[in-house]
């Protein structure tokens, strides 16, 4: 019984897999394009992050604005 529930527990348990060696399979422009192009989503990333915090910045000032004037009229 305890080999039956040691071997069903061990197929659940976390097992690391290796990393793939990228670098020894494609030539050194290839990698440089992709991490490049890798480096390039990431920016717009942050680029399309930095828009929406601002947004958010902007109405919640705005809101804040509004709320000091419905009380100061």
């Amino acid at each position: 019984m305890t080999d039956t529930l040691e071997r069903a527990i061990s197929r659940f348990r976390f097992r690391p897999v290796p990393a793939p060696d990228i670098a020894g399979r494609v030539s050194a422009a290839a990698f440089r394009a992709m991490a490049l192009e890798r480096l390039r989503s990431v920016e717009r990333d942050v680029a399309e992050l930095k828009a929406r915090v601002n947004g958010l910045i902007f109405v919640v000032i705005g809101a804040v604005l509004t709320q000091l004037a419905l009380r100061v009229a």
